[in-house]
Order: C-alpha cells, then structure tokens, then sequence
C-alpha cells in the first residue's frame, strides 16, 4: 500500500482518519469468452458513477478515491488504463497478513476534484500533505 500512500500524500494521521473514503474495486473480470469492443472500460465508467450516490445512500458519506490491485503476470489491468485510471505503483507481495504474497499493480480512480484535501485532512481541519507530493495539486502551494 506504500505506493498508493506516497501516491495520496497523507500523513500516518490522515491515513488513519480518512481512509473509510478509500474504497476498494476487490473483483473484477469480464469473463475472456465475451468479446464486445470497449465493454470492461465502459462498464467500470459506468459503475463508478453509480458508486458514488449508492454508497452515500446506504453509508451516509461519499466515497473520494477507487482502488484496485491487478495480480502482476496474470492481468494486464489494461480495462482500468482504458478507463483512465492512474497506475500508482505496485504492492511489495507480503499481503495482509504479512505472509507472501503475488506483488499487484495498484490502480487509483479519484471520484472528486478536491480528493487529495478530503484524505488528507486531520482533526485539526488542516490540510497536511508530505512533502514529497506537490502541494500545487491542493491550490496550497
């Protein structure tokens, strides 16, 4: 998860407090023997806008950034290319549990404009970014 927290910009705080607004893509597959030009690209577009409204119906908050992991040597994540979202880096393979694991490729969708100063806001209402991540993305720096 390193790469997507660099990615973020949040600090140990941030992550902790506003992590909830992350949510995770954990399956996805058209199955190989369906063959429609362009269909896993607009079908991820079309859930993701969908996504928003339903998870604040049912959670009561909206969601600001999609994540996905795509197993490296198995998939492409060529559908989540298509569909313009960000590849960010890749995971260290040790799972959650710390045991092995395959290394993925760490895909990000942010669902706001303003994104990066929701996940990163802490308690006391300021935006603090690393400093490795361009504060000129915020409109802060």
């Amino acid at each position: 998860m390193e790469s997507r927290d660099e990615w973020i910009g949040w600090t140990e705080e941030a992550r902790k407090r506003n992590h909830t607004f992350v949510i995770n893509n954990s399956r996805y597959l058209i199955a190989p023997t369906v063959r429609v030009k362009c269909l896993a690209s607009h079908v991820l577009a079309k859930c993701q806008t969908r996504l928003v409204d339903d998870w604040e119906r049912v959670y009561k908050y909206r969601p600001v950034l999609l994540e996905t992991y795509v197993e490296r040597g198995r998939f492409s994540g060529s559908c989540y290319r298509a569909a313009n979202w960000k590849y960010v880096g890749g995971t260290e393979g040790r799972g959650r549990k710390g045991t092995g694991a395959t290394v993925k490729d760490v895909y990000v969708m942010p669902l706001q404009k303003k994104w990066q100063a929701v996940l990163c806001c802490c308690a006391d209402g300021k935006v603090h970014v690393r400093q490795r991540v361009a504060q000129k993305s915020l409109g802060i720096g």
